[in-house]
């Protein structure tokens, strides 16, 4: 994935594939962190974000998302 501009790292390569770019083999990230990383730019608490679903709060990035702080400047 290629991400640019608003707040992430310029330059920066993170992780590695395998020859063919199938699979991740080093530094694997979760999707819920990508996306806390995401709404992290955009400026806001992926913790505090939530939406409503058949009576029960849920956060976008589940309850194990966490900010990829290798890639954020």
């Amino acid at each position: 994935m290629w991400l640019a501009g608003g707040g992430v790292k310029p330059g920066i390569r993170f992780g590695s594939t395998d020859e063919t770019g199938a699979r991740a083999e080093q530094d694997k990230v979760h999707l819920h962190d990508l996306h806390a990383t995401m709404l992290h730019c955009l400026g806001f608490d992926h913790k505090q974000l939530t939406f409503r679903y058949a009576g029960r709060d849920f956060r976008l990035t589940d309850v194990a998302g966490n900010v990829i702080r290798e890639i954020v400047g």
